[in-house]
């Protein structure tokens, strides 16, 4: 953190947005009957105000280091009731401007239209003390002319995944956006089908505050490709690279290719770092990809628990097409629409230049993914045979149910000539599963033999491993029990996780008391989420 907390801001009246917002130089319709679902035209955002939660209101959680290191606020804010009214979009603080974003999409393959925030709005353009540039934004917050069939709103169960996901993944190392508080009402209900059954039930709706530098996604500019607006898309860009891309020239002729290319680049690199903790975003349509190759919209996503490459926590992708060991093939089918949606604004040559790098994304990803594994297994470099070293581990892994985090990190908690030793693999719950395969003593010479051609000994080797492989991870069944919890008010299950996985590599004693590394419970194996939220 910059300074030290006597300069955080105590005092939220005292707290204000940047005015005007950079967003404002981009067009913004204001057609007065905001919340009516409509087709927007010649817009990149609409002006919306939100719609209050109402009732009795309840903090569920904050998330103290995103109200210190990005907004500057001291967590104890947080327990005002001005706070949880802004969060529950009442109160917006000195220089909001209550916005909407417009976007299309790809959904399952097949172009969907306009999207755009259905239930989300952005407050402002915060600039910290670092002088950063942040946009506070509400999800669950009312409804705008994005809605489509929906209300608007958000429930809690969905919202605590949000909020914990995007904490998690941040201390994991993974791009994302990040969440610094959920305020859920005891008495604003709102009707949802959970499993798609038919049988509706009320639940309690919930606001969950996001925070991002930017909110656009691919979708943004594909929606403007299909309704014809080359100069909206231009201005859209430029204005993209401007803020968001400071290392790129504003006047560069060459800005758009340079653009693309860190657009894909930053996104499969996120991708690689997915795959690294089995995280499996669940619907990966090109309008949850953000240019910032930030990690975007926490919906019916999953960790994966034991080894299964065709893992898929989405009960709506019943053909796998969000597959975990398709997320890296899907990123790059989205970048090639990307750069479909670009075309207008592109020259000739500039469109030739884009092709070739999306050549080259394929095995830029591939190479990304390979690196990522060889540091979970305490490698510094990609051999020759470190592909089958991987791909035989993980085959193991799937034969015989072995939990994918588990593995990784009970590896690095034993010696190497520990891992032949039956003695020594007992108290190793995920590697006795591993273990029974018949390649395993093969696969553990062809290890160790891998480790001697780098000369890495066991101190090195086990420190690099236990500094990128998890101990604890927001796997369903975690979750789904703090849900429980907190359906009842009891929110001190949600607020424990947010601890547990700021430090998802050190052991802690509460989350072994609850069994958070041990073997999960028999009725979490299978555990699928739909996108009613």
């Amino acid at each position: 953190m910059l300074g030290n907390e006597k300069s955080l801001i105590r005092d939220l009246k005292s707290w204000k947005f940047r005015n005007p917002p950079n967003y404002a130089e981009l067009p913004i319709n204001e057609n007065p009957e905001y919340n009516v679902p409509v087709a927007v035209k010649d817009a990149v955002f609409s002006k919306v105000p939100t719609e209050p939660l109402t009732g009795k209101l309840h903090l569920v959680c904050v998330s103290e280091d995103a109200m210190k290191d990005i907004l500057d606020l001291d967590p104890e804010v947080a327990e005002t009731e001005e706070f949880v009214d802004m969060v529950a979009g009442k109160y917006l603080p000195e220089g909001g401007l209550t916005v909407c974003h417009r976007y299309g999409g790809y959904q399952f393959g097949y172009w969907a239209d306009q999207l755009g925030d259905g239930r989300a709005h952005i407050l402002g353009d915060y600039v910290n003390r670092k002088g950063e540039s942040w946009q506070p934004q509400l999800k669950g917050s009312g409804e705008t002319p994005y809605s489509r069939f929906g209300d608007g709103r958000a429930v809690l169960r969905s919202s605590i995944r949000e909020m914990i996901a995007s904490e998690a993944c941040y201390y994991l190392g993974i791009p994302t956006t990040r969440a610094a508080a959920l305020v859920v009402s005891d008495d604003h209900k709102v009707w949802r089908d959970k499993s798609y059954s038919g049988a509706a039930r009320q639940e309690r709706a919930a606001v969950v505050m996001r925070l991002a530098p930017a909110w656009y996604r691919l979708g943004s500019f594909e929606i403007l490709l299909k309704r014809k607006e080359p100069h909206i898309m231009k201005q859209l860009a430029d204005f993209v690279i401007k803020h968001h891309f400071p290392n790129i020239p504003s006047d560069d002729p060459d800005r758009y290719v340079k653009w693309y290319s860190e657009v894909a680049h930053t996104n499969l690199d996120m991708v690689a770092t997915w795959q690294g903790v089995g995280f499996t975003h669940g619907v990966l349509n090109t309008d949850n990809v953000s240019v910032l190759g930030v990690t975007i919209d926490y919906g019916p996503y999953g960790f994966m628990q034991h080894y299964y490459e065709h893992y898929v926590p989405n009960t709506s992708d019943d053909a796998g097409r969000y597959a975990f060991n398709k997320q890296p093939e899907i990123l790059v089918w989205n970048l090639e629409k990307f750069a479909e949606a670009l075309e207008p604004i592109l020259s000739d040559d500039e469109k030739q230049r884009i092709k070739d790098i999306k050549n080259t994304l394929a095995n830029y990803v591939k190479n990304k993914i390979n690196v990522t594994y060889m540091r979970k297994l305490g490698l510094s470099e990609v051999r020759d045979g470190d592909e089958k070293l991987v791909k035989d581990l993980l085959q193991m892994m799937q034969q015989t149910m072995a939990d994918y985090t588990q593995t990784f990190r009970q590896l690095a908690e034993l010696d190497v000539s520990q891992l032949s030793d039956v003695t020594s693999l007992e108290s190793k719950w995920s590697l006795v599963k591993v273990s029974k395969a018949s390649q395993w003593e093969k696969w553990v010479q062809k290890y160790c033999e891998r480790l001697e051609q780098e000369n890495v000994n066991e101190e090195v080797r086990r420190a690099r491993m236990l500094k990128v492989n998890p101990l604890y991870i927001p796997n369903n069944w975690i979750l789904q029990e703090a849900i429980a919890d907190a359906e009842k008010n009891d929110f001190g299950k949600v607020r424990l996780l947010l601890k547990i996985f700021k430090n998802p590599y050190e052991v802690n004693e509460e989350a072994e008391k609850l069994g958070y590394s041990s073997q999960p419970p028999s009725w979490s194996y299978g555990i699928k989420l739909s996108c009613s939220s």
